[in-house]
């Protein structure tokens, strides 16, 4: 693991995958966070969401961005793992027993008929409704009752940040092993329903926010604007770190 942004990252996706299987041998719940700008973003304006998001196993990088900082101030080359990415190349590889938690009625359903074009065990996993509430509103014994009789080893989670962040530090308590992963709007994009991601040329050219401000304007522009305000001060902080090893 590595230390950028004060976020605690893993990078090389194989390493991913083995801490993930190395984690449900251990019989014991933990979860992983996927961080976009936006998470970075509020991870360093409040501190004790930083130990949230760092309280986890790791986390993976699903910002195009912040590889290329860390390219500039430190002359590494580091790559994005996207929450899209890893959602479906657990899914794809039939490994593990999943279950998934949120997403509206509509898009569960869309969701787990798409899903089982890819891995037709999906079919018999279970896709559970969360209430919409306050995250300490949550009834996590409740849930974490369901996750356990069912006893899935991959939890998916659908809330948004950073609600879903502080749900999974809440949770994991409360579950008897398996690995929780925040994925925000990946139920929507692979269920075809409400939102779709953005083209592949817009990913690869670094304008995923460009679409995402395209689909909720309102909603992404405060996003962005807050990211660009935190922005210099992270890469001053992040640069007088490389000096201070130095």
């Amino acid at each position: 693991m590595e230390t950028y942004f004060n976020i605690r990252y893993e990078f090389d996706r194989s390493e991913v995958k083995r801490r993930i299987a190395s984690q449900l041998s251990t019989g014991e719940a933990s979860y992983i966070c996927v961080a976009d700008g936006y998470v970075v973003d509020i991870a360093n304006r409040d501190r004790r969401y930083l130990e949230v998001v760092n309280g986890g196993m790791f986390t993976i990088c699903d910002s195009s961005y912040i590889p290329i900082y860390i390219r500039l101030i430190y002359g590494v080359k580091r790559e994005q793992y996207s929450g899209s990415d890893i959602f479906e190349e657990i899914v794809r590889e039939g490994k593990y027993k999943m279950i998934f938690l949120g997403g509206s009625d509509r898009v569960r359903k869309s969701l787990k008929r798409e899903l089982t074009k890819i891995n037709k065990d999906v079919e018999n996993m279970k896709f559970e409704e969360l209430p919409y509430c306050e995250v300490d509103e949550f009834d996590y014994d409740a849930i974490a009752k369901k996750i356990n009789e069912d006893g899935a080893d991959i939890i998916w989670l659908s809330l948004g940040a950073p609600k879903q962040e502080q749900f999974m530090n809440r949770l994991r308590p409360y579950l008897n092993r398996g690995v929780i992963l925040a994925v925000g709007a990946i139920f929507k994009y692979f269920s075809g329903e409400e939102e779709k991601r953005a083209p592949r040329w817009m990913i690869k050219m670094h304008l995923e926010f460009l679409h995402r401000i395209m689909i909720e304007p309102k909603k992404q522009i405060k996003r962005c604007l807050r990211i660009l305000q935190t922005l210099p001060k992270l890469l001053w902080q992040e640069s007088k770190r490389k000096r201070d090893k130095t």
